[in-house]
């Protein structure tokens, strides 16, 4: 997999087409879409058109791009492909980050199904919102004519999904949509939302009074998995809490966590992802704050550590690898609808019940929150690990 860039360089400037075209070897730099489009005065959308053989592109316009491509050189393979009417055999990944697990397992997922049909995987980083340099990155992104997925779980992801012109193929993994916002878009998406709910219902059911909930950010201002905890809560009529909004990481947990562990009220903790659980765990530890038996914690994505901390975390499942596998067999079958085979369903989030929640210290002969926690355990969509 190969690093192309990032959204802090700066634009490849315009040169004049005798220069752009000079023999290689003698100190010409290779000629970019962009290039083309300064020959030709015209934008280097209208390029990618050109050469992609997009219809809407009038006949003057088309003559005097493919007059530029030939006075300046410009035949890089994987154009050459598209102007000779050949499939796209690239795709370039947009993504925020490339360390959070689940970017890097949607990275992992993308390149694997696109390694058995040939496909190049290049992963460009975008990491601003401002729509310039969002523009900027997808630009650069397809340059070289081949097609894009975008992971759009953050800001930056949601403004470079934003940039992506209508006639690029392109194929996103997003939070889950609100509504019917999703409905006819190349989008793959986790339920998020339910995910959240169920495991909100899941400590309410072990006799929580209210669960309290660490957010991580969101490509939206108030996120589905924040969004589904307090529909849970509200659904029981029970008090909710503010939300603890925190980064990513287990120091964001444990900072948060070293504020949870004074509240005596503070039975019950759901997680944006498994290492603010992690930081948070740390931190009830310390003050003393024995998990579960003071403190329920769960998780979210079910890391390859979790079942490994003591006590083991219950988490939700949320499966990157196979979404990004999912991602790419949908874009794959909108290049090649004839031949593609058609993308199976992806597996939905499940909650992995292990060792780090339970019911809440009761005084002595109090039965029933025990007789709804052992129906808790056995509801629908749970498993254990």
């Amino acid at each position: 997999m190969v690093v192309t860039g990032h959204t802090s360089a700066p634009a490849p400037a315009p040169v004049p087409a005798q220069a752009a075209a000079g023999a290689p070897g003698r100190g010409s730099r290779s000629v970019s879409i962009r290039d083309v489009a300064a020959a030709a005065g015209v934008s280097y959308q209208t390029v990618s058109r050109v050469i992609n053989g997009h219809p809407n592109v009038s006949r003057t316009t088309r003559e005097l791009v493919l007059a530029a491509i030939d006075d300046l050189g410009f035949r890089p393979n994987r154009a050459a492909r598209a102007l000779a009417g050949g499939p796209v055999q690239s795709v370039t990944v947009l993504t925020p980050n490339t360390t959070l697990y689940g970017y890097m397992a949607a990275l992992q997922g993308i390149e694997e199904a696109a390694r058995a049909p040939g496909f190049a995987v290049g992963v460009r980083m975008v990491e601003s919102t401002a729509p310039k340099e969002a523009s900027d990155a997808v630009a650069r992104a397809i340059e070289s004519g081949g097609a894009l997925i975008v992971i759009a779980y953050d800001e930056a992801g949601t403004a470079a999904l934003a940039a992506v012109p209508a006639e690029a193929p392109m194929v996103a993994m997003v939070e889950a949509p609100a509504g019917d916002e999703g409905d006819g878009k190349p989008w793959v998406w986790l339920d998020d939302c339910r995910a959240a709910t169920d495991a909100t219902r899941y400590l309410l059911g072990l006799g929580h009074r209210t669960v309290h909930y660490l957010a991580i950010p969101s490509s939206t201002h108030t996120s589905q998995r924040q969004a589904g905890w307090r529909a849970a809560l509200e659904e029981a009529a029970a008090p909710v809490p503010e939300a603890v909004q925190c980064g990513w990481t287990p120091q964001s947990g444990y900072q948060a966590g070293l504020a949870l562990a004074a509240d005596p009220n503070v039975t019950a903790v759901l997680c944006g992802n498994d290492d603010l659980a992690l930081g948070l765990m740390r931190a009830m530890q310390e003050a003393g704050r024995a998990i579960p038996a003071e403190v329920s914690v769960v998780g979210f994505d079910d890391t390859p550590v979790a079942r490994f901390l003591t006590p083991s975390l219950t988490t939700v499942r949320m499966d990157f690898a196979e979404l990004g596998r999912a991602s790419f067999a949908l874009l794959q079958a909108l290049l090649e609808p004839e031949t593609a085979v058609p993308p199976a369903p992806w597996p939905q989030p499940e909650l992995i019940i292990r060792e780090s929640a339970g019911p809440p210290q009761l005084p002595r002969g109090s039965a029933e929150p025990a007789r709804q926690a052992l129906d808790a355990r056995h509801s629908k969509g749970a498993s254990r690990d």
